[in-house]
């Protein structure tokens, strides 16, 4: 992309285009517009996100930011994997620089000058997550569907997520990440992965009252104004009642093989109804998961919430560089993405059978320090 697009599209033009961007009294207003892919980045869509958050920081003209999704059913749902197993697969190393453009984009949106906005209405996952995890209100709906799914295909939670998930318990940050699970509005709510969960009717109409917004006083105040409803009643958080059950099966303190023995023990137990079935749905996603990723998750998660941003996202481009090349990550693409038998074949197949040593080699960066891809950032947090 060689300008930054004009504030008014041609309709036929703008149904093509992958990015919208327009300003609204002074607010941008960018559009993630690949509804027929829930809004999957490509990495094309990464690189032009970046000319534009650039612009948007240096543009005077510029107060805020909102970044927001087309259609009805995502924000987005992550990375465009698929592509990136297919150049793996052919042994075209430009996967890898995928994830460090996305990785200086989530970055150069967690260190805007000026305040963003994530609309995270519908699915908003994985890369999606690195987006909207950035901004400094996020929204969420009734009908937000918010997760970091990556073990389910034999990767990682990336994107920021070593880091963004400490804001909440290490246990509770655990079982999120590892299990990846599917979280309502409400319940990204009360685990601090949102500001504000509003109904989808309110926020349909927030350009309505984005034009009568005030510039004079608190920027952020005038814009939770915008997004925030008079009377706001947020729906019951579901994962509540299960928070000592999450406490207890992921102790920061205990281990993978331990959370999976204390599940089976309580199952065997026979405890009622909604509580077997958390425990039920929480056990066979975690046997579905490839076993090493859920030694390296659990790690770097623990890990993340020792280290500054910039050295999560150099940890976690590491794994993601071991995984591609020598783990799990496509064959669970395959299985669950591009075959859809639901049936990968993880290498090792068992938790008993992943060594100690594997885990390290997973953790430790393939690259000398001065010669890492983002060993420039975060120069300002040291």
């Amino acid at each position: 992309m060689s300008a930054v697009p004009n504030a008014v599209f041609d309709t036929n033009a703008a149904a093509e285009r992958e990015i919208l961007f327009r300003v609204v009294n002074r607010v941008a207003i960018v559009t993630l517009n690949r509804p027929s892919a829930l809004n999957a980045l490509s990495h094309a869509m990464v690189r032009e996100l970046a000319v534009l958050v650039e612009h948007c920081r240096t543009d005077d003209g510029i107060v805020a930011l909102v970044l927001k999704g087309a259609g009805s059913k995502a924000f987005c749902a992550g990375g465009d994997v698929r592509e990136v197993e297919r150049l793996a697969k052919n042994g075209d190393s430009r996967w890898l620089a995928f994830f460090v453009d996305e990785y200086r984009l989530d970055y150069a949106l967690h260190r805007f000058p000026k305040p963003v906005v994530a609309l995270l209405d519908g699915i908003a996952m994985g890369g999606g997550m690195g987006l909207g995890q950035a901004a400094r209100l996020r929204i969420v709906t009734e009908r937000s569907r918010v997760a970091m799914p990556e073990t389910r295909i034999g990767f990682l939670p990336d994107v920021g997520a070593t880091r963004f998930l400490s804001v909440m318990q290490a246990e509770l940050a655990l079982y999120v990440g590892m299990t990846g699970a599917t979280l309502s509005g409400a319940d990204a709510l009360r685990l601090q992965l949102a500001d504000l969960c509003v109904p989808v009717d309110w926020l349909a109409t927030f350009e309505e009252r984005l034009h009568r917004m005030s510039h004079e006083g608190d920027l952020m105040a005038a814009l939770r104004s915008v997004f925030e409803p008079p009377c706001n009643i947020v729906p019951h958080a579901a994962l509540q009642s299960f928070t000592p059950l999450i406490l207890k099966h992921f102790d920061r303190r205990s281990s993978v093989e331990r959370t999976f023995a204390t599940l089976r023990h309580d199952l065997e137990r026979e405890p009622p109804r909604e509580i077997r079935q958390w425990l039920q749905a929480t056990y066979d996603a975690l046997q579905a998961h490839s076993p090493t990723m859920l030694y390296v998750t659990r790690e770097a998660l623990l890990r993340g919430r020792q280290m500054t941003l910039a050295e999560c996202f150099r940890m976690e481009l590491g794994i993601v560089r071991r995984v591609i090349e020598e783990g799990d990550f496509c064959e669970g693409v395959r299985a669950h993405l591009i075959d859809k038998d639901r049936k990968p074949r993880w290498a090792p197949a068992t938790l008993a059978e992943v060594r100690a040593e594997r885990v390290r080699h997973f953790l430790s960066s393939p690259w000398k320090r001065e010669a890492h891809p983002l060993a420039g950032l975060g120069a300002e947090e040291g």
